[in-house]
């Protein structure tokens, strides 16, 4: 029973409810916390509500739009095909629904207490929470902060208007005629593909040589040629310098070459990268969380910061900024807090983008491989040379295997093609047990699939493919 201002005492208070902080509050509350978890937007974070599910649910409807225009390889015709776009949002917005509504219930299945609301610490053990209608003291014994990400607004481009971040993106109300892009690193390669294949006329305003510059280029190649076939223009090694915008259109002025030029479209969508929130009134620097020059927590190997109750978790401490690497820090951080003996030891982290090809990568690349001293042998197999991938009139792609030459023990690989993202695990795997090159092609997968390119790539840089002429 609370008193009068007195604080409610917990055991773990989890700040932020996005992949890293609801699956870090529910592994806390199966090893025996009272757990309180707290977050001003929905439960489910940018990723569940304005990230990674709405716009793969976008990107999904954009694949089937093109497959009903084009099925005529396959025989199958059909006249007319049109977009009902607010049918569209009305299903993206569904799959949304429905997923953060699967979080609630994982919240009152393990009895995690969720607060619609801020937090501001107090001191090391205690924070105040806060909404419009109340707030409360609580006293935790450990906290794990993961607040995650936001878009990183650029002075010359202020959010608002017709200029839109990614959030804004995936909510308008009507296809855009034309679109311009500012960054073709993930979500801005994602969304312009998206878009495009829609039928908005996309280009896209690239700083380096190349669209997703954290790939290998002769992935990006198959990208960028998929891109042109809908008619999007990517211009690189460009630097945009300002945009000027009415109630009807915007006009971005860029340099690209020596040379001043303009572009005018719909919709301006700055997409050149994330900022970690840990600013504004969380009170990190009033109980003396250490950060980095960047604005990063500095956290130990259990996620700890230096202050030994405190932990921060996913966007907000170093490393990639990607979902799966948070939830997978939350567990830990909710083991160490635990009493468990958890430590961080992704030996690699996957790495996708839903592009069209999809593109995937895990551990070394060649030439990462080769900087670090290793040995290196390495091949790539075509989808071309499998039965399923041509069958589905895929034939694009190949996966690349990248292994020591010393004992055969897989380094990395890399993948572009149909499903890469979903192909990409058994290398994941097979890089953390310690597997090698003979592990994975004497493993027999079934035919006809996708993961029969996973064990002929294998066979072909041990130097006996089947399928492929080497």
């Amino acid at each position: 029973m609370v008193v009068g201002d007195a604080s409610i005492e917990i055991d773990t208070l989890v700040i932020g409810a996005g992949p890293g902080g609801y699956v870090a509050a529910i592994r806390a509350a199966q090893l025996g916390q009272k757990v309180l978890i707290v977050d001003k937007s929905e439960l489910g974070g940018v990723c569940l509500n304005r990230g990674c599910i709405p716009s793969k649910a976008l990107i999904s409807a954009a694949h089937s739009y093109e497959a009903a225009q084009h099925g005529d390889v396959f025989g199958v015709t059909a006249e007319n095909v049109k977009v009902d776009w607010a049918k569209t949002q009305e299903f993206k917005n569904g799959v949304v629904k429905r997923m953060t509504t699967g979080v609630t219930s994982l919240m009152k299945g393990n009895k995690i207490e969720v607060f619609s609301g801020e937090a501001m610490f107090i001191s090391t053990n205690e924070a105040r929470l806060f909404n419009d209608h109340e707030s409360p003291r609580y006293k935790f014994n450990n906290c794990i902060i993961a607040t995650g990400s936001r878009p990183i607004e650029l002075k010359p481009f202020p959010f608002g208007g017709r200029i839109l971040s990614s959030t804004e993106a995936l909510e308008l109300p009507e296809i855009p005629k034309s679109m311009i892009v500012i960054g073709g690193g993930y979500i801005g390669a994602e969304l312009g593909q998206m878009y495009s294949k829609f039928g908005t006329k996309v280009t896209i305003i690239e700083g380096l040589d190349t669209v997703l510059p954290g790939f290998d280029k002769d992935m990006t190649r198959l990208v960028a040629k998929n891109m042109a076939k809908t008619g999007i223009e990517i211009v690189t090694n460009a630097k945009a310098e300002s945009a000027v915008q009415n109630d009807k259109e915007v006009t971005v002025k860029y340099s690209v070459g020596g040379e001043t030029k303009e572009i005018t479209a719909d919709y301006l969508l700055v997409t050149v990268g994330r900022r970690p929130n840990t600013d504004g009134e969380l009170g990190l620097d009033l109980i003396g969380v250490e950060l980095d020059e960047r604005g990063l927590i500095k956290v130990d190997h259990q996620g700890r910061t230096n202050i030994p109750n405190i932990y921060a978790i996913g966007d907000i401490v170093p490393g990639l900024a990607l979902a799966h690497k948070a939830s997978y820090e939350g567990k830990i951080a909710a083991e160490a807090i635990s009493g468990h003996k958890s430590v961080v030891d992704y030996k690699v982290i996957p790495a996708v983008v839903f592009t069209d090809p999809e593109c995937s990568s895990v551990g070394l690349t060649e030439k990462e491989a080769k900087d670090k001293g290793y040995k290196v042998k390495a091949g790539k197999f075509p989808f071309a040379g499998n039965g399923r991938a041509v069958s589905l009139n895929a034939p694009e792609g190949f996966i690349k295997i990248v292994a020591n030459s010393e004992n055969n023990l897989v380094l990395g690989a890399q993948i572009v093609g149909l499903e890469a993202s979903n192909l990409i695990a058994e290398l994941g795997l097979a890089i953390e047990m310690g597997a090698t090159l003979e592990d994975i092609a004497l493993t027999i997968h079934a035919h006809p699939t996708l993961g029969e390119i996973v064990m002929e790539a294998a066979e072909l840089v041990e130097g006996h493919p089947i399928h492929v002429v080497k």
